[in-house]
C-alpha cells in the first residue's frame, strides 16, 4: 500500500536502511527494509510508538500545539519520525552518519501523498 513511497525514502536517502507506516498502537501498516538491515523495523516502530504516543500527549499538555518530529539518536541507530496524524506516523531509520536531513526533508515532503492514502 506504502511500499512504493517507503522505498523511495530509503533509496533516496545515504545511510537509510528501513522506513514504515505505524499507528500509535502499534500496528504496522506497511515497511521496507534493505536487505542489509541489522534490525527489525517493526519492531524499532512499535518500541518507538509508545514513546511517540507520549511527547504528542506532553506537547498537548504543554499548549505547544501538535508534535510533529521527533529524532532518536542512538549508538548504532538514528530514527527520524514524522508524525502524520494524531494516529499514524512515519519511520526512517539510518546508520549513524546517514542524511538524517535528506530524510527529514523527504519525509516531511512525502507526507502529504502517505496521508492521502490513509484517508
Amino acid at each position: 500500500m506504502f511500499e512504493a513511497v517507503l522505498r523511495d525514502v530509503v533509496e533516496s536517502t545515504e545511510g537509510a536502511v528501513a522506513s514504515l507506516v505505524m499507528d500509535l498502537d502499534g500496528i504496522p501498516l506497511d515497511s521496507y527494509s534493505r536487505p542489509d538491515a541489522p534490525f527489525d523495523i517493526k519492531a524499532v516502530g512499535v518500541e518507538f510508538g509508545v514513546v511517540i504516543k507520549s511527547i504528542a500527549q506532553a506537547a498537548q499538555m504543554l499548549s505547544a500545539g501538535n508534535a510533529q518530529e521527533v529524532t532518536i539518536v542512538a549508538d548504532s541507530l538514528v530514527t527520524l519520525i514524522r508524525l502524520l496524524s494524531p494516529r499514524y506516523f512515519i519511520a526512517l531509520t539510518l546508520r549513524p552518519g546517514g542524511n538524517a536531513g535528506r530524510g527529514r526533508y523527504l519525509l516531511r515532503t512525502r507526507a502529504p501523498e502517505l496521508l492521502e492514502e490513509l484517508s
